[in-house]
């Protein structure tokens, strides 16, 4: 039996990374200097929401070794998307709406990631607590958004920052720990 082409996981991972590490970078940046501009934010917000969610489609159909980080991401990946569309319809009035939306996506992100941490656990990956942790706080500050989206503006960037800078943490160590290529993977057989 042939091996499967492992492309698709590749882009999937490393797009996984390169997503979360730019969410990683926006977030700091946003606790450096949170009077950016709301523009700014909308449209980063917007195109990074259409980028991570195109990722995590290609990550479902890549059909991953373990199948653990993937496999909520059809669902999950088609609402960034749309959230994304939305977003940069809208990019100036946008910050209740990404605080709103970007909490209730990290808090769904965190509870599916939860689930996966418990899985990794059973296939004997050691880091998967490390996982739980990221997303147990990523959550917390998920959750701090969707409460206050009403604040003042500096302090809901600097909130934002968090979870951005938290959530690409926790994504990051979910691609890097869980997320497993394997050059001679068999195919799947037809059910």
């Amino acid at each position: 039996m042939n091996s499967r082409s492992v492309v698709s996981i590749r882009i999937a991972k490393y797009g996984y990374i390169v997503m979360s590490a730019l969410f990683c970078i926006a977030g700091i940046l946003m606790l450096i200097k949170p009077d950016l501009s709301v523009n700014a934010i909308g449209l980063f917000a917007g195109l990074s929401m259409i980028g991570f969610g195109a990722i995590k489609l290609i990550g479902y159909f890549s059909k991953d070794l373990f199948r653990l980080a993937f496999q909520y991401d059809l669902q999950f990946g088609a609402l960034l998307v749309i959230l994304g569309i939305i977003t940069l319809f809208n990019p100036g009035d946008i910050m209740s709406f990404v605080c709103v939306t970007g909490g209730i996506c990290i808090i769904a992100g965190c509870l599916f990631k939860v689930g996966i941490s418990l899985e990794a656990k059973t296939f004997g990956i050691d880091e998967w607590w490390i996982t739980t942790v990221l997303a147990a706080f990523a959550g917390t500050v998920g959750i701090m958004l969707v409460l206050r989206p009403s604040e003042v503006m500096k302090t809901m960037v600097i909130i934002l920052g968090i979870a951005m800078l938290a959530d690409g943490l926790l994504n990051i160590c979910v691609a890097l720990s869980m997320v497993k290529i394997v050059k001679n993977q068999k195919p799947e057989l037809a059910e």
